[in-house]
C-alpha cells in the first residue's frame, strides 16, 4: 500500500510530530492535539457518510415506493458529486483510503439509483428497463475495476516540509496554485455545486406530495452529521508551515462551502419531515397495494 512507503524513515519530515500512527496510516503530520482531533473527526465523518445509505435502502424494500419517494434528480446529483469527488482523488493522487472510499460512495449511489430504477420498472414496465440496467451494471463494474487502474508509479520525492491535511479533500500544498491544485480546485468546485443542486428536487418532491414517506430520516441525519464533523476537521487542522490561516481556508473552501451548504439545505428537509410527519405516519399504517 502506498501509505506505507510514506511513513517510515519518513516521520523526521513532521516537525513535532505526535502520533507517528497518523503520519505511517494517513501520510499526515499531527502536531498537537487539534490536528489529532481533526483526523479523528475526519474518520468518524467517513464512517457517517458509508452508512448512510443502509437506512435508505431498507425503507426501500419495506415501503416499495423508492421511485415516488426519492427524486431522480437527487440521486443523480449525488452520484455527480461522489464521481468528481473520486475523478479528484485520482488527478490529484489521493491517498488509498480516500480514494477507497470515494469508490465506495459511487458503488452505495449506484445501488440506491439500482433500486430507484427498480421499483420503477416493476410497477410500469419500459422499454428503456433495459438499456438503464445495463448501463448501471458497466458503471458499476468500472467504478470496482478504478482501483486496480491506480497508477503504482514510484512514490514522488520526500517533501522538506510536512504533509498537510490529506484525508478527506485535495491536497492544498505550497502557494501558488499548482496546475493540479487549480484542476482539483475546480473538480472540488463542481462536486460541491452539484451536491448543493441536488438537494433542491428532493425539497420540491417533499412539497409536492405533502409526505417523506419512503424517505429514510436517518440518510439525511448521518449526512448531517458527517458534514459538520468533515467541517470541523477542517478547521481544526493547523495550516502548513509558512501558510496563513486565510490562505488554508481558501484552498479547502469548495470543500467547505459543498459542506456547511448541503448542510443548511438537509436542515430545510429535516424541517419537512417534522412538518409532515402526521401525514407519513397515517400513511404508512395503510395498506402499499389495494386488497
Amino acid at each position: 500500500m502506498v501509505w506505507k512507503k510514506l511513513g517510515p524513515g519518513n516521520f523526521s519530515d513532521c516537525p513535532n510530530g505526535s502520533r507517528r500512527w497518523i503520519w505511517d496510516v494517513f501520510g499526515e503530520c499531527a502536531q498537537d492535539g487539534w490536528d489529532e482531533a481533526s483526523v479523528g473527526l475526519g474518520l468518524i465523518s467517513i464512517v457517517c457518510f458509508a452508512a448512510s445509505t443502509f437506512p435508505q435502502y431498507i425503507k426501500a424494500c419495506r415501503t416499495g415506493n423508492m421511485d415516488q419517494a426519492l427524486s431522480l434528480w437527487f440521486l443523480l446529483g449525488w452520484i455527480g458529486g461522489d464521481s468528481c469527488n473520486l475523478i479528484g482523488s485520482f488527478l490529484a493522487d489521493q491517498l488509498p483510503l480516500q480514494t477507497y472510499t470515494a469508490v465506495y460512495y459511487v458503488l452505495a449511489d449506484l445501488v440506491m439509483l439500482s433500486l430507484y430504477f427498480h421499483y420503477k420498472f416493476k410497477k410500469r414496465p419500459s422499454l428503456l428497463s433495459t438499456p438503464i440496467n445495463s448501463a448501471l451494471l458497466f458503471i458499476l463494474g468500472m467504478a470496482c475495476a478504478a482501483p486496480l487502474l491506480r497508477t503504482t508509479g514510484p512514490v514522488a520525492a520526500r517533501r522538506e516540509v510536512f504533509r498537510g491535511r490529506t484525508l478527506l479533500s485535495v491536497e492544498p500544498g505550497s502557494k501558488p496554485f499548482t496546475q493540479q491544485e487549480i484542476i482539483g480546485f475546480v473538480i472540488g468546485s463542481v462536486s460541491s455545486m452539484l451536491y448543493l443542486l441536488s438537494r433542491l428536487p428532493q425539497i420540491r418532491t417533499n412539497f409536492l406530495r405533502k409526505s417523506t414517506r419512503g424517505v429514510s430520516y436517518s440518510l439525511f441525519a448521518l449526512v448531517m452529521l458527517g458534514n459538520t464533523l468533515y467541517g470541523l476537521s477542517v478547521l481544526l487542522k493547523n495550516p502548513e508551515v509558512g501558510e496563513s490561516e486565510g490562505s488554508y481556508v481558501l484552498h479547502h473552501l469548495p470543500w467547505l462551502v459543498g459542506s456547511l451548504g448541503v448542510l443548511l439545505l438537509d436542515t430545510v428537509i429535516s424541517i419537512q419531515f417534522l412538518i409532515y410527519r402526521d401525514t407519513a405516519t397515517s400513511s404508512e399504517r395503510q395498506p402499499l397495494l389495494p386488497s
